[in-house]
């Protein structure tokens, strides 16, 4: 028998070398991974297990001038749990049903012992963390919402906030001011790549953005919503806008637009239209700056018709001669454009450009229009006697304003703002507004000349429905054809009117445009009595941006047999050792009120179940001050309905929902 045959030594040796060669290639690289790479790879992994998120900042809170919050961030939660790490099921279920809303049912299926994760629904208010604090396997969430305590009020000036960037309005315009810092913090996640519940660090604190405070006064923000909106419900309009300003400063106090039923427009800014007779003053205003007539200078009017290059000019009660002031204060197409003759196209031109129309104001809401004025060369045979009646020219309410704002600053145009103040989150002011001078666009004579034909305007013409009997108001009303995408719309009107008081001393410009109103459609007979509503309740709010001194001079110096002060439903609760105000007279419908029914005050209706905002116009328009907090319908009010109150008392309404 043959003995086995020995391996050769060779193949020992090579598998030998084969193995060593082996271990030196993984030692080799165990070191390159390990060693060389070691910090690659362990970044690597740790993406895979963790990632870095940004931690949104709270916006800065948008407040009006008085420091009202008009738009908030509000934290709010997010509560989920781990179901099989709930340590007492029955406290669990405690906390879901009596804190955040859950029926016993809910409660019972979130927490049943087959799920793994369970998500409360909806979102909850801070309070909750105190609730849910010890239960071990909850899990909060934080998230911010914007939230406006007075609802859809302003909503068109303030904007919107979508995905954590401002839309519209301030929000838009203020974003970088208002948005703040973002942190950061690192969430662990899952062999999957998702996110493990509760299994976060916040590694960088977020800062909170600064605080804008607006000019606007949420009174009169509210007095004017309401005047308007009730204006659109009596006269059918399909919309309206109504502005006010302070003709001293250029500050907008109330600015509000609503086109077909929404009242979160802009149209105030973003969408001009023919102005009509409202544009008159202006056209008369620059014959008397450049010393080419007088108010007393007379102008033929013939049978109160004129044809100019095609077109004919009509009045409704004018004929023969009469002054340059007649014409203005009745209003009269033939008078003013025939006055307006003596005029240059460029004198023209200038006139208007220097009044603001034609450039935007540069008001800080982004989208604003620059309205329409040709300049000469593009102008028609026809365009000077249009231009002189307001045709032919398109402005955007806000510009019409401020220019009525000139005439009742002495000629001085005002650049208007919106924004009073940048304040940071601990209450300093960064960054404040300072009024600022446009130009003088004519002298101060002039001014004084055209705001006393104004008055006379509202005392005997066609503005009558504005005036008030304690105030003198200086105010023009305008008419113009709507202009549409195929012309002018048959039967379709723009009414407007445009008022500023008290006269002597003006503190507000007021602007009505009512958009397509229906039945009467004059602006005297629609839009002027919205300025009157308007400046009646800014008079009898217990809170007003009024000098209440210089109402109480204005009041004494045009006091008369003629506008003697009748006893007024309204009276002012003082904040400062200012005289208090005269009797106001504000309409002829409260005329009629006995001083003993006044002195006993009215009853405070019931107004439970209704939303707080309707409530709240109910209750200024009768001259009470109104406070609420938290949301929802009203459930009772202090003091109680029934009880006697008086014009200027304070009523605290109690809602529904009490926000945190």
């Amino acid at each position: 028998m043959t003995p086995p045959t020995a391996p050769h030594p060779w193949r020992r040796r090579a598998l030998l070398v084969g193995w060593l060669l082996a271990v030196v290639v993984i030692a080799l690289r165990a070191g390159q991974v390990q060693v060389v790479q070691a910090a690659d790879w362990k970044r690597i992994a740790e993406s895979q297990h963790r990632m870095d998120m940004p931690v949104a900042a709270p916006r800065g809170a948008v407040l009006d001038r008085d420091g009202m919050p008009l738009a908030v961030s509000r934290e709010r939660y997010r509560v989920s749990f781990a179901t099989r790490e709930l340590s007492d099921v029955t406290r669990t279920r405690e906390v879901l049903t009596e804190q955040l809303g859950v029926t016993s049912r809910q409660a019972q299926a979130l927490t049943a012992p087959g799920r793994e994760w369970s998500v409360v629904p909806g979102l909850h208010p801070p309070g909750v963390l105190e609730h849910v604090r010890g239960l071990r396997g909850l899990r909060l969430e934080r998230d911010l919402q914007r939230y406006h305590p007075h609802g859809d009020l302003a909503r068109g000036v303030l904007g919107r906030v979508r995905e954590d960037r401002g839309e519209g309005g301030i929000e838009q315009a203020f974003e970088e001011i208002l948005s703040g810092d973002p942190g950061r913090e690192v969430i662990a996640r899952d062999h999957l790549g998702s996110p493990i519940p509760g299994e976060r660090l916040t590694v960088e604190t977020p800062t909170a953005g600064d605080d804008v405070v607006l000019t606007l006064d949420m009174d009169l923000q509210e007095i004017a919503q309401q005047a308007l909106e009730e204006a659109i419900e009596r006269t059918g309009a399909r919309g309206g806008d109504v502005l006010v300003t302070d003709p001293q400063t250029g500050e907008i106090l109330a600015l509000v637009s609503v086109r077909e039923g929404a009242d979160a427009s802009l149209s105030m800014i973003h969408s001009p239209f023919e102005p009509g007779s409202t544009l008159k003053p202006f056209t008369v205003a620059g014959l008397l700056s450049k010393g080419l007539l007088t108010l007393d200078d007379t102008v033929d009017v013939g049978n109160g018709t004129w044809t100019v290059e095609g077109r004919t000019l009509h009045d409704v009660h004018s004929s023969g001669r009469m002054s340059v002031g007649e014409a203005l204060r009745i209003s009269s197409n033939v008078g003013v454009a025939k006055a307006a003759q003596v005029l240059s196209e460029g004198q023209q031109y200038e006139n208007l450009r220097d009044f603001g129309f034609g450039v935007p104001t540069g008001i800080e809401i982004p989208g604003e229009a620059a309205g329409l004025l040709r300049h000469p060369e593009d102008w028609s045979r026809q365009s000077a006697a249009s231009l002189a009646i307001g045709y032919e020219i398109a402005v955007t309410p806000l510009q019409m304003t401020m220019a009525y704002g000139a005439l009742a600053n002495g000629g001085v145009l005002m650049k208007p703002y919106l924004v009073r103040e940048i304040r940071s989150a601990d209450g300093t002011t960064i960054e404040r507004t300072e009024p600022e001078q446009i130009r003088r666009v004519v002298p101060e004579d002039v001014a004084r000349q055209i705001s006393r034909e104004l008055v006379g305007v509202v005392e005997d013409g066609t503005g009558g429905s504005a005036r008030l009997a304690t105030f003198e108001v200086a105010g023009k009303s305008g008419t113009a054809r709507a202009y549409g995408a195929g012309g002018y719309e048959r039967g379709a009107y723009y009414s407007s009117f445009v008022g500023f008081f008290p006269a002597d001393d003006p503190q507000l410009v007021v602007f009505v445009k009512l958009d397509r109103p229906s039945g009467a459609y004059y602006g005297g007979a629609v839009a002027a009595p919205v300025t009157r509503a308007t400046m009646e309740a800014a008079l009898a709010a217990r809170t007003t941006p009024l000098d209440r001194a210089a109402l109480v001079r204005s009041a004494t110096r045009e006091s008369s047999p003629e506008r003697a002060p009748v006893m007024s439903p309204f009276r002012f609760a003082e904040r400062t050792p200012d005289p208090p105000l005269p009797p106001v007279v504000v309409s002829s419908a409260r005329e009629d009120q006995s001083v003993g029914a006044l002195g006993e005050g009215v009853a405070l209706p019931d107004v439970e179940g209704l939303p707080a905002r309707v409530v709240a116009r109910r209750l200024h328009a009768l001259g009470l001050h109104v406070i609420h907090r938290g949301a929802g319908d009203i459930v009772g009010s202090i003091p109680p309905p029934g009880s006697r109150v008086l014009p200027g008392d304070t009523i605290r309404l109690r809602l529904g929902r009490i926000d945190d």
